[in-house]
C-alpha cells in the first residue's frame, strides 16, 4: 500500500529557511526610512550626510553581495545548504552592531557592505534549498518563497521605520535573524546535498521527514535522486564547465538574462529610493505613508505566486508581469516629464494621484512575475554538480547590476535634469524582457529537475510527470 504522506513539512521547512530573507529584506529596506533622517541637520550621525554619501549607503550592499557570491557557493558545497544559511546570523550581528554604534558614515558603509554579504548567502542558497526539498508539484511554489519573504522584510522596515527612532529601528531589525536561526536550526538538510556527500541514511531520514512518510516509502525517491546525482557528478564540476558544457551554458544564459532583466526594469532603484520618489512627486499621499501602501501591495502580490505558478506556468506570469510594469513605468516617466521638463503645473495638479497608482501597479505586477520567478528558475535550471557555482554567478550578475542601478541612477537623473528618463529606460527593458520570455525562455512547469536538464541538453524526455502523478 502506497503511503499518502503530506506536503506540509516541505512548506514548513521552506518557510523557516525563508525567514533569512525576511531579515535580509528588512536590512536592505532599512535605507528607505533612514536616509531622509541622515540627510537632515541633527540626524542620527549628528551632522547631515551628502547626497553622494547617501548613494553609497544605498548601493554598498550590492558591492558586498558581489564579493559574497563566491563564498556562498563554496560554502553551500562544503557545509551544506542548512549550515550555510544558519551561518548568516554572524554577519547580521556584526552589521547591526556597526549600525548601533555608528558615529561616522564610514561605519554605515561597512555595515551595508556586510549586509550585502548576507544578501549573497540568502539569495544564493535559499532557492537551492527550496528546490531540493520540494516535490515537483510544489517546486514552483517553494521557489517563489524568496520574493514573498523578501517583500515581507521590506514591508517590515517600511511600516516600522518612519514611526520609530533610529535606535528602535535597528533593534527591531536585529531581532529578525535571531528568529530565523532558532526556527531553521530544527529543519532538515537538503536530501540532494546529503546524498551528494554519501550520507544516504541521513538523506533517507531527511526525505522521510519532508514527505511525512516512512523511511521505506522514500527509498525509491532517494534512488532516483542518487541516479540524477551520479549522472551529474560523473566529472568534478569547475567554474569553466559553466561555459564549456552546453547544458550548463544554456542554464547560465537563461538565469543571468532573467536576473539581469529583473534589475534593469528598476526594482532596486524603486525600493531604495521610494521615499525620495514620493517627495519629488509631491502627490496626495505623504512620503511616509506611500511606501507602506506600496509595501503592502508588494507582499500581497508576492503571496499570489505560490498559489498559481505551478498551474499557470512561469512564462504566462512573466508576460503578465512585464506588461504591467511597462505600463506603470511609462506612466511614471510621463508624470515626471510633465512636472520636470514641461512644468505643466495645472496638469500635474489634476493627476497628482498618478505616482501612487502607477507605483502600486508596478509593485503588484512585478511581485507576481518578475520578482519571484527568475529566482525560482535559478533553483531549477542548474545541474546538481554545478548548481552552487551557477547560482553564485547569477547572484553576482544581479547584485552587480543592482549596484550600478542604485549608484548611478542619481547621476543619470542629474544629467537629464529629471527622473522621467530613468523610468522610460526601465520601460524599454520591460519590452526586451517580454520578448525574451515569449521567444526564448523554456517553460519548466510540471517537469522534474532531470527533465529540465534533458530539455536544455536537447534530449527528449519520455516521462510525463503530470500523468505519472495522476496514476
Amino acid at each position: 500500500m502506497t503511503e499518502k504522506g503530506s506536503k506540509l513539512p516541505q512548506f514548513l521547512a521552506g518557510i523557516a529557511a525563508s525567514l533569512s530573507v525576511v531579515a535580509a529584506g528588512a536590512a536592505g529596506a532599512w535605507t528607505s526610512p533612514v536616509l531622509p533622517q541622515l540627510l537632515k541637520d541633527g540626524g542620527p550621525l549628528g551632522s547631515p550626510i551628502s547626497s553622494e554619501q547617501s548613494s553609497w549607503i544605498g548601493s554598498l550592499a550590492s558591492i558586498g553581495a558581489i564579493f559574497g557570491t563566491s563564498v556562498a557557493g563554496y560554502l553551500a558545497d562544503r557545509w551544506g545548504r542548512k549550515r550555510t544559511l544558519l551561518s548568516s546570523l554572524v554577519p547580521f550581528i556584526i552589521g547591526w552592531t556597526l549600525v548601533a554604534t555608528a558615529h561616522h558614515v564610514a561605519q554605515l558603509y561597512v555595515a551595508r557592505f556586510i549586509f550585502g554579504l548576507n544578501l549573497a548567502i540568502t539569495f544564493t542558497i535559499l532557492p537551492m534549498y527550496c528546490c531540493e526539498i520540494a516535490e515537483t508539484s510544489i517546486r514552483g511554489a517553494l521557489g517563489s518563497f524568496l520574493a514573498l519573504f523578501n517583500a515581507t522584510g521590506i514591508l517590515y522596515s517600511y511600516i516600522v521605520g518612519p514611526f520609530v527612532s533610529y535606535v528602535v529601528l535597528w533593534i527591531l531589525c536585529a531581532i529578525l535573524p535571531v528568529i530565523f536561526f532558532v526556527c531553521f536550526m530544527m529543519m532538515p538538510e537538503s536530501p540532494y546535498f546529503l546524498l551528494s556527500q554519501g550520507r544516504r541514511e541521513e538523506a533517507i531520514a531527511s526525505l522521510a521527514r519532508l514527505r511525512s512518510k516512512s523511511k521505506a516509502a522514500v527509498q525509491k525517491e532517494a534512488d532516483e535522486i542518487q541516479v540524477t546525482l551520479d549522472e551529474a557528478f560523473k566529472n568534478q564540476a569547475r567554474i569553466s564547465d559553466l561555459f564549456r558544457v552546453k547544458v550548463n551554458l544554456k542554464a547560465l544564459i537563461y538565469t543571468c538574462s532573467m536576473i539581469s532583466l529583473q534589475q534593469l526594469i528598476g526594482i532596486s532603484v524603486v525600493l531604495v529610493y521610494i521615499h525620495n520618489i514620493f517627495i519629488a512627486a509631491g502627490g496626495l499621499v505623504s512620503s511616509e505613508i506611500a511606501p507602506i501602501v506600496v509595501g503592502v501591495v508588494h507582499l500581497l502580490g508576492s503571496m499570489v505566486t505560490p498559489f498559481v505558478v505551478d498551474r499557470s506556468g512561469r512564462k504566462s506570469l512573466l508576460i503578465f508581469s512585464g506588461i504591467g510594469v511597462l505600463i506603470s513605468t511609462c506612466a511614471l516617466g510621463l508624470y515626471f516629464y510633465l512636472k520636470e521638463v514641461q512644468h505643466a503645473d495645472d496638469v500635474i495638479e489634476q493627476i497628482s494621484w498618478l505616482p501612487m497608482v502607477a507605483l502600486i501597479v508596478y509593485i503588484a505586477t512585478y511581485s507576481v512575475g518578475w520578482g519571484p520567478i527568475p529566482w525560482a528558475l535559478m533553483g531549477e535550471m542548474f545541474a546538481s554538480n554545478i548548481k552552487a557555482k551557477g547560482s553564485s554567478i547569477t547572484v553576482f550578475f544581479s547584485e552587480g547590476l543592482s549596484f550600478i542601478m542604485i549608484k548611478f541612477s542619481v547621476n543619470l537623473e542629474e544629467a537629464f535634469n529629471g527622473k522621467y528618463v530613468i523610468f522610460w529606460i526601465f520601460g524599454g527593458f520591460c519590452i526586451i524582457g517580454i520578448f525574451f520570455t515569449v521567444m526564448l525562455l523554456p517553460e519548466t512547469k510540471g517537469k522534474t529537475l532531470k527533465q529540465i536538464q534533458d530539455e536544455l541538453n536537447g534530449v527528449t524526455s519520455t516521462i510525463n510527470v503530470e500523468n505519472r502523478t495522476k496514476k
